[in-house]
This record gives C-alpha cells, structure tokens and sequence, in this order.
C-alpha cells in the first residue's frame, strides 16, 4: 500500500511511502479495540469515592423516643440510613478499577485503530520537520494548511521533540505523542491522523516485535 507524503504546507511532494500490507491491511477488531479501551478508562478511573456506613457516622447512641406508645414506627438511631445525616447502606468505597490486558490483545486493538483511521481517509503522512522554536502559531498555521481547524488532531512523532510539544500545548483540540506512546483511545479520539513520514518505520518494528 502506497501512501502520498505531504509537507508541512499541506502540498503534496510528489512522494510515495511504502506501508506493510500485512500489518496495515488486516481487517480491523472492533472487540480488541473495545477492551483496549475499556481498560484505558478503567485504569485512569481514580476509585477514590467513598460514603460512611451507619458504623462510620459520628452521633449520639440515645434512643431517639421510646420503643412504643407514640403511634409511629420504632426508631432507635439517629444513624440509621432512613434517616437525614445517617449513614449509607452498600455505598462506594475506595477500589481499583485497572485490569489486565493481553499485550497482543492491545498491539491488534492499536493497529485495528490505526486502520480504521486509513480506511476513512483520516491518516496523513507529513515529512519530517522542526520549528526553530516554540510558537502558538506554528501548529495554527499547519492545521490551517491541512484544513483541520476544527478538527480534533493528533500528531504522532517517532521520538522527542520539545519545540513541537510546546508549541501545541496551548492547543485543546490539537495533540502531540511520540510513537512509543501512542494508545488506541487516543487514536480513535482524534478525528486526523498526522504521521510522520520516519514513525510509520518505527511503528512497523513496534507491530511486528509483538507479532
């Protein structure tokens, strides 16, 4: 599969870049990406929420009226969960929602992701570059050149680079990761795809070591 290389204009070079076909020509798993997903939320899930049990509440232990007499229902605590300020019965407590997921499971999860990306047409080769330094304005100015304005974009690089993580930072809808980072969610969360011209190398030797 043959992909057109553009330039940090948006203008196409004239060049193609060879992609693998037995990689990037599978048909995607929708169900690896779900569980790669799930796990990527559950494992950012903070299980810090927690309620006081009727035990837990702090008040007085008086009986509240006598046991019988008043022509109402016997009430013996203040702690009692029917009842205003006491305590809650089965709340949440403090858990760890992470899990465990197969590291193919996930490496078919990312490339299926990826696929999906270059079967819609949302999977942009960009020819390597780098600001000077880092400005606002050079990420405005490329994704004006790429028509993505509104567009929720990640661009992926296949290491490090200071000038171009800075400069998008101010950014909401514009994200930077380099390759060995790079995660399903986020994948999928992104509406365009900007790829180096050098990652798409390193993302074959990165399918193919868990293959």
């Amino acid at each position: 599969m043959e992909l057109a290389v553009y330039n940090i204009q948006g203008k196409d070079t004239g060049k193609k870049v060879q992609i693998n076909d037995q990689l990037f020509g599978i048909e995607p798993n929708d169900h690896a990406i779900y569980l790669d997903v799930k796990q990527f939320m559950a494992n950012n899930r903070q299980g810090t929420s927690q309620t006081k049990e009727k035990n837990e509440v702090i008040a007085s232990t008086k009986k509240i009226k006598k046991q019988k007499g008043t022509g109402t229902a016997r009430a013996g605590s203040v702690k009692s969960p029917t009842r205003k300020g006491g305590g809650r019965t089965f709340g949440p407590k403090p858990r760890d929602y992470s899990f465990k997921l197969n590291k193919k499971v996930k490496n078919i999860a990312r490339l299926s992701a990826l696929v999906h990306k270059l079967k819609s047409d949302n999977f942009i080769v960009i020819e390597d570059f780098d600001f000077e330094q880092p400005k606002t304005k050079n990420i405005v100015d490329l994704k004006k050149n790429f028509n993505i304005d509104n567009k929720k974009s990640l661009l992926i690089l296949p290491n490090q680079n200071n000038n171009i993580y800075l400069s998008s930072r101010n950014l909401k809808d514009f994200d930077v990761l380099n390759v060995s980072a790079i995660n399903t969610y986020e994948i999928l969360k992104a509406q365009k795809l900007l790829v180096f011209e050098s990652t798409l190398e390193f993302m074959e030797q990165s399918f193919n070591k868990v293959n």
